[in-house]
């Protein structure tokens, strides 16, 4: 039996819905059903109680996810020691978005070069919660995580990368007052924003929040599962978005894109990278953090990024 399908159950145990777990393993709703179903047929017995607004784990489901852990536990233990037996190692590296368009294709060349004929690499985009989430299951070695003041990172080796500045950019068509603007101004435009979960819109928020406005001051707000669909809105004349300035650098020196700030809101995030603790004196590691130095401090000084 795949232990991915475990893994959906424990997933959506977690998140109380189908829902909700497919956005966290970024596959269809119906695809979740289908995993829970086939483990409810397979053993017999309903795991999840469906009956309430929120699902929960049926006494069945609650001893299949105690041993399903355990089982998830083996298999990463076991995949583990097999790789000094296959010649070649496994690197597994997450990034928040931002960050990998802005300067992951580099260090990922770089890093390849060196390492081409002896390591395998899995690399995903996933919000700073999923980071997480996912450096504490070991599905990954190497998180880098741009996010706001709050993220717990305690469990982790940790290293910390400059601030990450956070404009908002318009089209020059649309005529709005440069580089100070008034947040009266900027709600009489269309908000282009990512879905909840995306550090740059909680950092949005929380400045609202201060100012005790909220995302219902702007004129309407469309939301893009997609940076680059985001961007070339703005590009179009769209309306606005609140986005690292490195994202877009390139636009801003040509002229296309026009950046905004407010005064008294927080224009910058945390970058952080982190790592599990037994990860640190590993050589694949190492190299690939060297690459990421090297590389991150080249495209910041090139892109004036904020130090």
């Amino acid at each position: 039996m795949e232990t991915l399908y475990l893994k959906t159950l424990i997933v959506t145990a977690e998140k109380g819905s189908f829902s909700k777990a497919a956005a966290e393993l970024c596959i269809t709703q119906s695809a979740v059903s289908q995993r829970v179903k086939f483990l409810e047929e397979r053993y017999g017995c309903e795991l999840l109680d469906r009956s309430g607004p929120v699902m929960m784990l049926t006494a069945a489901g609650e001893a299949v996810v105690r041993k399903a852990q355990a089982i998830l536990d083996i298999e990463k233990t076991l995949q583990d020691e097999l790789k000094k037996f296959t010649g070649r190692q496994r690197l597994s590296i997450c990034c928040t978005p931002s960050f990998g368009i802005a300067h992951m294709p580099k260090v990922l060349n770089r890093f390849m070069l060196r390492n081409a004929d002896i390591v395998d690499l899995k690399f995903m985009f996933y919000s700073p919660e999923q980071a997480v989430k996912g450096l504490a299951e070991r599905e990954f070695d190497i998180g880098i995580i741009e996010h706001c003041e709050d993220l717990d990172l305690a469990d982790f080796h940790t290293a910390t990368l400059p601030r990450d500045e956070l404009v908002f950019v318009s089209a020059p068509s649309l005529g709005i007052p440069t580089p100070l603007v008034t947040i009266e101004r900027l709600f009489e435009e269309r908000l282009i924003t990512r879905k909840d979960g995306c550090s740059s819109k909680k950092l949005l928020r929380l400045n609202l929040a201060s100012i005790g406005k909220d995302l219902e001051g702007f004129r309407s707000t469309v939301v893009y599962d997609d940076l680059h669909l985001t961007v070339d809105t703005v590009l179009d004349g769209g309306g606005v978005a609140f986005v690292s300035s490195c994202l877009v650098n390139k636009y801003l020196e040509n002229g296309q894109l026009k950046q905004h700030r407010v005064e008294g809101f927080c224009h910058s995030r945390q970058r952080t990278v982190a790592l599990s603790r037994s990860k640190v004196q590993d050589r694949l590691v190492s190299d690939f953090l060297a690459c990421l130095d090297t590389v991150f401090t080249d495209q910041c000084h090139r892109s004036s990024c904020p130090t």
